[in-house]
């Protein structure tokens, strides 16, 4: 399958991992990426709330120049939650509202750009992965099954719902990423906490309210016997696994609840080394519960597993290599 892709400020910072695996597994499910050129920012969550024209006409860019450099696709997909409902977003809101596309339009106009609302399909990285490339697929390259490990899929709150184009089978209780880990051999855990918020920046700008989010997503997982949480997005990645440390340290516990990509798990039961896969770079350790499937990995620095998270840790350059 062909798609443009949209990578996204963080998957060559922070989320490297999430671009190392992907990168890793694309030829095992004849995945072909065509990074979009020249892409910028989608201004993340804030911006819409600033000012609603400019980040129509920021994150309008992206879908411009998509429409311009696709030739054999008109998918366009992104492997952040964030990233990805911007982009449905403004596709969905500028085929509804005709003063928007048309302010829009005129915006990027400016930068001799223009775009055609509903030309493109927005998709998010795993709806592709589940429903394109498709379960039996990725099953037939499984050739190290994940049996034993027990997984709690974690969407996050921003990737099934609004859901402009009804891409998932339900937005509060989703099971694409449910169905891929039995895929991969995995068992994944009955939890109710799967599109719960993880706190998003207010682990930035209100440290306590986010540690208390993390705290409960941490625990749910804990209590329903899961090994690992499986995620999909890189702000997710980031605070349950590098301010889960942060988060022990105000309320006093001792949460050990490694978060990882779904693609690296995919990249493991493809018979990956870890390493490659970017495992081990990752704040909670994985390497003790990957034991369990007799997967070799990486252990976590523990001078990593205790400090606390730079600002630079979710600034990062663009370009996919």
């Amino acid at each position: 399958m062909k798609a443009l892709f949209y990578p996204g400020c963080s998957m060559q910072k922070n989320a490297r991992p999430y671009l190392d695996s992907l990168l890793a597994i694309r030829a095992d499910i004849d995945l072909e990426l065509q990074e979009i050129d020249d892409w910028n920012c989608c201004g993340a969550t804030e911006y819409m709330s600033v000012h609603r024209v400019a980040a129509h006409s920021l994150i309008g860019r992206n879908l411009a120049l998509a429409q311009q450099q696709a030739s054999d696709s008109d998918v366009l997909t992104a492997g952040c939650s964030a990233c990805y409902l911007n982009l449905a977003k403004t596709d969905a809101q500028m085929r509804e509202d005709a003063h928007l596309n048309a302010t829009v339009n005129e915006a990027l106009a400016a930068g001799g750009l223009a775009y055609q609302p509903g030309s493109l399909k927005v998709r998010h990285l795993l709806d592709v992965v589940c429903h394109d490339i498709g379960y039996a697929a990725i099953k037939a390259r499984v050739v190290k099954p994940l049996h034993g490990l027990k997984v709690a899929a974690y969407y996050g709150c921003q990737v099934a719902r609004p859901d402009y184009d009804g891409r998932w089978d339900c937005h509060e209780h989703p099971t694409a990423m449910d169905q891929l880990l039995r895929a991969l051999g995995a068992e994944p855990v009955e939890w109710s906490l799967k599109t719960q918020c993880c706190g998003g920046h207010m682990s930035v700008i209100g440290p306590e309210v986010a540690f208390g989010l993390i705290r409960r997503l941490i625990h749910g997982a804990t209590q329903a016997g899961a090994d690992l949480v499986a995620t999909l997005c890189p702000m997710c990645q980031l605070n349950l696994d590098a301010y889960q440390v942060e988060m022990n340290k105000h309320f006093h516990s001792d949460y050990q609840m490694p978060v990882l990509y779904f693609t690296q798990l995919m990249g493991l039961a493809f018979g990956k080394n870890a390493g490659e896969l970017g495992i081990g770079k990752e704040f909670v350790d994985a390497a003790p519960a990957l034991a369990k499937i007799q997967a070799e990995a990486p252990k976590v620095a523990e001078a990593k597993r205790k400090r606390r998270p730079k600002p630079s840790d979710g600034l990062p350059p663009p370009r996919m290599e």
